[in-house]
């Protein structure tokens, strides 16, 4: 019998006992000692919501306009690596679920699917771009985003080398790369057997699928990191965010900015948008929770763009916190990931109504029946 799933928590149990400890570890730990991580999650419980009696909240309206794109509820999912790995070709399926949804699914350029895989099963995705050292690959894949007729580009700029992740080190996901490490990962994924007939045999290729052509046939996740760390370029300034938007015709979001002088920069090099964030606490550990930094960043530049906010969302209620805090909209990245990993599509889709639900009905309980971001 399989355990009821009653919110985030319980579909982050059901991911673990379902997917090897190598990948589990990736998607759910964070930098260093995690401070920050555990940081984005508390510092969002612990704002307090504003309750309202006696009003008609009969009917309830989620949906909202970004970037030009109507959408069911405020809410986008975030680019995470190697997420496709939790699920067979797990992007797809994660992809469809939004879809379905009525809001955006944003592809990471290391994904186990390629764009153009996604794009045969949903269109309408958002893609995600690094900076990476070959110019000429990087200007190739914003020109598969547009041709795939992804609306949005979504350029992360906290990654100029990857945070230390102790997790990942002693999974085997990073590090010395070689057959040690290759039996380790092996190993974790046999004593998932589930995981193991899934992916690991009928999921094939375990690639990463934009990056054929860089990497060859084989993805890099005996070293993952290390190879990040090869291939991003930490030379990059905002002149390289005035190339991608004269490249890039349509919306362009610069992600992981944590300071308003960094929020006015990105928007002075072209931007429409940003996103609020520290990589999830996976980048540089000991810093802000990005609800922290979202006030000051929203009265500097809240009047000149459109702001989202990624980190620690956990359920509906945190949605309806970051708009109260001059969000137009919130990126999730490890509950879908998680949901993927427990019941793939199904459980993105159902995680989806889940955190809708709750949306609807902490407006409901605050007296709100629009938003008002």
């Amino acid at each position: 019998m399989i355990d009821p799933i009653a919110d985030v928590a319980d579909y982050r149990r059901a991911a673990q006992r379902r997917i090897p400890r190598f990948l589990f570890d990736y998607i759910d730990g964070g930098s260093f000692a995690e401070t920050t991580l555990r940081r984005n999650v508390a510092d969002l419980a612990a704002i307090d919501l504003d309750q309202r009696v006696m009003r008609d909240v009969s009917r309830i309206d989620t949906t909202t306009h970004l970037f030009g794109q109507p959408m069911a509820m405020p809410l986008i999912l975030a680019p995470i690596g190697l997420a496709g790995l939790a699920a067979r070709r797990g992007e797809v399926q994660a992809a469809r679920a939004a879809a379905a949804a009525g809001v955006p699914f944003c592809l990471s350029t290391v994904s186990a699917c390629s764009i153009e895989e996604v794009a045969a099963a949903a269109r309408g995705f958002w893609f995600q771009l690094y900076t990476l050292r070959d110019r000429g690959f990087m200007g190739a894949l914003i020109d598969r985003a547009a041709a795939a007729g992804c609306p949005v580009l979504v350029y992360t700029v906290d990654l100029p080398r990857p945070g230390t992740r102790y997790r990942d080190i002693r999974s085997g996901l990073t590090g010395a790369a070689g057959w040690r490490s290759d039996l380790r990962l092996f190993g974790q994924a046999l004593a998932r057997p589930g995981w193991a007939w899934d992916v690991g045999v009928n999921g094939r290729p375990l690639t990463l699928g934009n990056l054929r052509g860089i990497v060859g046939a084989k993805a890099p996740l005996g070293d993952f990191l290390g190879w990040l760390a090869r291939n991003f370029d930490p030379a990059a300034t905002w002149d390289d965010l005035a190339w991608v938007r004269a490249r890039w015709q349509g919306p362009l979001i610069v992600k992981g900015v944590l300071h308003s002088d960094d929020a006015a920069a990105a928007i002075d090099a072209g931007a429409d948008g940003i996103v609020v964030s520290n990589h999830g606490g996976r980048q540089l550990d000991g810093v802000v929770s990005a609800v922290a930094a979202l006030p000051a960043i929203v009265d500097r530049v809240g009047g000149r763009t459109t702001i989202l906010a990624d980190g620690g969302v956990r359920s509906g209620l945190d949605i309806l916190k970051l708009l109260s805090l001059g969000a137009n909209g919130a990126m999730v990245g490890r509950p879908w990931a998680w949901s993927l990993g427990a019941r793939g599509e199904t459980g993105v889709r159902h995680l989806l109504d889940l955190l809708k639900v709750e949306l609807e009905t902490a407006m409901a309980l605050t007296g709100q029946t629009k938003l008002t971001h």
